[in-house]
């Protein structure tokens, strides 16, 4: 099955109109609803709601573990009594799009219940039309289990997540059990997992995630490959080489549309024999381009930022910084062209260096303030496995999907052979 936001909601644009009624009537709800939302969010602690939400979810269990396939079991069962009993549950209606705090509408008591479905929200015996505080807390680990940006409001991927049907999410359940089995095989004590659908790094140890990290991952038609691999070397202020895809691709448009590109971005051409062309001496209307090597001086602007993690593989794929941090406050952060970009990616490389002695988070960041260019070798070599996990679970019970960005689940992909 294949869902699509844009089929969900192309009558969203209606329902103005389907509403439509008086202006004095209009106005007296209105002062109504804002008298009524004022007195929630007085009354709510809506940054609590956020903590707590992500409490539930950001636990210290790996997504990528033996644990994780137990715990999917337990979900399993529980998803598959619900769908044998009652099939599916209520399709969001229309109403419901947009519905925040302090509103009181009869679709408010059909979001209530389907809330408590999932379990994001204590039954209740007597459901009112008020979203109020308790909603608001419900919508928010709504999102949060869905990867979704954090605000209490059935915004547009928030309903689009409220419409997926219940077998499809069972499906999705069974599929990860089978791909989490199948991983779990290949761990170690210490690792680094890279989620694809879910755009993070774990950092794990002794079976405890002891860092997380937002990541961004490869677009879809330059999805980030999945693999088993080592991380056997970081480099401080690199320079960045351009792969050829991204010349003919990439480079090649901009150039076009801006011919001073290459001098702003400090990216300099060599012919085979390491001698550097001026960008005037090629022809940027066809792909001559993709004879030469572009390659971007380290600093500020350089792409992969102020560090590159090396881990063995044939895609030419790797780990980096990035000078483009507003990407990991998105919710979809599938923007790269294979490679994964890490947020804060300088805890990560002083756990990664630490037995090669000396090196810790503050040493990190002075020596690449410093412009310190330098390759290092891990002493110790650290597994690293890049995975496509839709759909987990923690101890808890709190369960977590993705959205199937690369469409492995519609494809029914259990085992990925390359890996």
């Amino acid at each position: 099955m294949r869902l699509n936001r844009r089929n969900l909601l192309t009558s969203m644009a209606t329902v103005g109109a389907g509403l439509a009624m008086p202006s004095i009537v209009r106005a007296q709800d209105g002062f109504w609803d804002d008298l009524n939302r004022s007195r929630m969010m007085k009354d709510t602690d809506t940054a609590g709601n956020t903590a707590t939400a992500k409490a539930l979810i950001d636990t210290i269990e790996p997504i990528l573990s033996y644990d994780t396939a137990y715990n999917l079991q337990a979900a399993i069962a529980n998803y598959e009594a619900f769908v044998q009993a009652n099939g599916n549950w209520d399709e969001p209606t229309r109403e419901m799009f947009a519905l925040k705090l302090g509103d009181n509408k009869k679709s408010v008591a059909g979001l209530k219940r389907r809330l408590m479905i999932n379990g994001d929200m204590p039954l209740e015996k007597k459901i009112s039309n008020e979203f109020d505080g308790a909603l608001d807390a419900a919508v928010r680990l709504f999102q949060a289990r869905h990867g979704l940006v954090i605000n209490g409001q059935v915004d547009e991927a928030t309903f689009y997540a409220l419409a997926v049907p219940a077998d499809y999410r069972l499906n999705q359940l069974r599929l990860n059990a089978q791909r989490i089995q199948y991983w779990a095989e290949a761990l170690s004590d210490r690792y680094v997992c890279v989620n694809i659908p879910a755009a993070t790094v774990e950092a794990v140890e002794g079976s405890q995630v002891v860092q997380r990290h937002n990541s961004v991952v490869g677009k879809v038609d330059r999805a980030t490959p999945i693999l088993n691999s080592k991380i056997f070397q970081v480099k401080f202020n690199p320079y960045w080489t351009v792969p050829k895809s991204i010349i003919e691709k990439d480079l090649i448009k901009y150039m076009n549309e801006d011919p001073e590109y290459l001098t702003k971005f400090r990216i300099r051409i060599f012919d085979g024999k390491g001698n550097e062309i001026p960008p005037s001496q090629l022809d940027w209307s066809t792909n001559e381009a993709v004879k030469y090597t572009f390659r971007q001086d380290p600093g500020g602007e350089n792409s992969m930022g102020h560090c590159k993690v090396d881990f063995y593989n044939k895609h030419d794929v790797y780990m980096h910084d990035t000078p483009q941090k507003a990407l990991f406050g998105e919710n979809a952060r599938f923007h790269s062209s294979g490679c994964m970009r890490c947020e804060n990616i300088e805890e990560l490389v002083a756990w990664l260096l630490r037995d090669n002695g000396g090196w810790d988070v503050t040493s990190v960041q002075n020596a690449w303030a410093q412009g310190v260019r330098e390759d290092i070798k891990l002493n110790v070599q650290v597994p690293i496995h890049t995975t496509y996990i839709t759909a987990w679970a923690n101890r808890q019970g709190t369960v977590s999907f993705r959205d199937d960005v690369y469409q492995y689940d519609a494809q029914g992909i259990t085992a990925f052979s390359d890996a």
